[in-house]
């Protein structure tokens, strides 16, 4: 873990931005991380936490998979994803809300689900499994240009997400970590599945070989670029990454700075892949 460490950091330190990472080895339990509990915005990894809140509304019958939920202009407003252009007023189940919640980043879907869950009920589940630096300020955060404080939006830490993602594995076949997620197995391995569905690929899946599969949720903030995510090659899995920038610069000479950050998480986790595989 040592020498993959100085790697890792030697990639970040060639950047002109902060980059916090948390990374576990899922083989032998293995943790380490750079900048992995300072807190940055969380963009669109929030996500997570929020399917995670629904899953446990539901095991606990306040919410329902099948229940409709009506989409309506609220949210619309927002640029990401795909609900955005569709005529308001259509419904879908609810699980398939969370599923182009995640998959495609839609915020649409997210406000209608944060606000059917409670904002107080994901926060509050992201406090009792210690995600201490975590806070869910907006069901879908205001437009803010690239100078806001971090607490002007919603925000987190590499290692908090990487505990999140951490217990929804474990989830999957043990009931007493789902339980801590207010879960179940079952719910847990939709969860996963759903994760595993993600569309958006061009940062910890960029440089991966085909045999793997990444269950992830990006995030796209005014000046931030971020991915969370577990890497499994096949059905095994193999470590779980989560890497966070900061101050990104709108532009290189050569490309956008958003581009650069998204190169420098791809090699994070191809250096994670081939070290780790093994």
């Amino acid at each position: 873990m040592e020498a993959l460490v100085k790697r890792l950091n030697a990639l970040c330190d060639e950047q002109p931005f902060h980059t916090g990472w948390y990374l576990k080895n899922l083989r032998n339990g293995a943790e380490a991380d750079r900048h992995g509990h300072v807190i940055l915005p969380s963009a669109s990894t929030r996500k997570i936490a929020i399917l995670m809140a629904a899953m446990k509304a539901v095991h606990e019958g306040r919410l329902s998979l099948e229940q409709p939920v009506t989409i309506t202009e609220k949210y619309q407003w927002s640029n990401s994803g795909t609900f955005q252009h569709f005529r308001p007023g259509f419904t879908l189940p609810l699980q398939d809300v969370m599923t182009m919640m995640i998959i495609v980043s839609d915020n649409a879907a997210t406000g209608h689900v944060a606000e059917l869950v409670g904002l107080h009920h994901v926060q509050a589940l992201c406090d009792a499994i210690g995600m201490k630096g975590t806070a869910h300020r907006h069901e879908v955060p205001p437009n803010l240009g690239p100078d806001h404080p971090v607490d002007a939006t919603n925000a987190t830490t590499p290692a908090d997400v990487g505990l999140l993602l951490d217990l929804i594995l474990q989830g999957t076949t043990d009931s007493a970590a789902a339980a801590r997620l207010g879960s179940t197995p079952q719910l847990c391995q939709l969860a996963m599945q759903i994760l595993l569905w993600q569309k958006l690929s061009n940062r910890l899946p960029l440089f991966l070989p085909k045999t793997a599969r990444v269950a992830h949720k990006t995030g796209t903030g005014a000046r931030n670029n971020n991915d969370a995510g577990i890497i499994f090659n096949r059905d095994q899995p193999l470590f779980i990454l989560t890497v966070y920038t900061e101050n990104v610069p709108q532009e290189f000479p050569d490309m956008s700075g958003f581009t650069r950050a998204s190169l420098l998480i791809g090699k994070l986790a191809r250096t994670c892949y081939d070290s780790l595989i093994g």
